[in-house]
């Protein structure tokens, strides 16, 4: 593997914190793009097309280098869940939520220096427990995660509002899908075991 630089399209804390697990120097620039869905695009294809988008986007900044893009698209009920922004959102996102199953479709993209693309797609399945109002507030209270998709953080206080989590891989639901990701990086020659 060249020394070309490796660089993940995103300013998301979640997911640097996710990539520096893997060991290896990389270096971050937001992508900034439009992610407005298409008209009936289906979230699993909203998510590929936003990650290759925001790996081809930051990969025009900086020729020559390896560049990583992953965006995630939650649905439930046929309706898209986007990070609430605010705690008004936030409680009507976990009372749609109550007693439901999302699906959290969360797509990789690694660009080469030459432009080829390598994608992967991790799609989980999260149950939430019947939540009532005082049940959210008291979650909201101590963990508002309002610029997580679904208002909840998995990897935090949120666990404890899951009946269950059909996964393939765990931190594909922060944000990042590691299993994925290292099987790109492996098939495209870098250093992984």
């Amino acid at each position: 593997m060249s020394a070309a630089a490796l660089i993940l399209a995103s300013q998301s804390r979640y997911r640097a914190e996710l990539l520096d697990r893997l060991r290896l120097p990389f270096l971050t620039d937001a992508a900034d793009i439009d992610e407005t869905p298409g008209f009936g695009e289906p979230p699993a294809a909203l998510a590929e097309r936003l990650a290759e988008h925001k790996a081809r986007h930051v990969a025009r900044r900086h020729p020559g280098a390896w560049v990583i893009g992953s965006d995630q698209v939650a649905a439930c009920a046929g309706k898209l869940l986007g990070k609430p922004g605010t705690l008004a959102s936030a409680r009507s996102q976990l009372a749609q939520l109550s007693g439901r199953q999302a699906r959290f479709h969360t797509a990789v993209c690694l660009i080469s220096p030459a432009g080829d693309a390598r994608q992967a797609l991790d799609t989980t399945a999260v149950r939430m427990r019947h939540l009532d109002s005082n049940q959210i507030e008291r979650y909201l209270a101590l963990e508002p995660a309002l610029d997580c998709a679904g208002s909840f953080k998995c990897e935090g206080y949120g666990i404890t509002l899951f009946e269950s989590i059909e996964a393939s891989d765990p931190t594909a639901l922060i944000g990042l899908p590691l299993i994925a990701l290292s099987r790109l990086l492996r098939e495209a020659g870098w250093p992984l075991p």
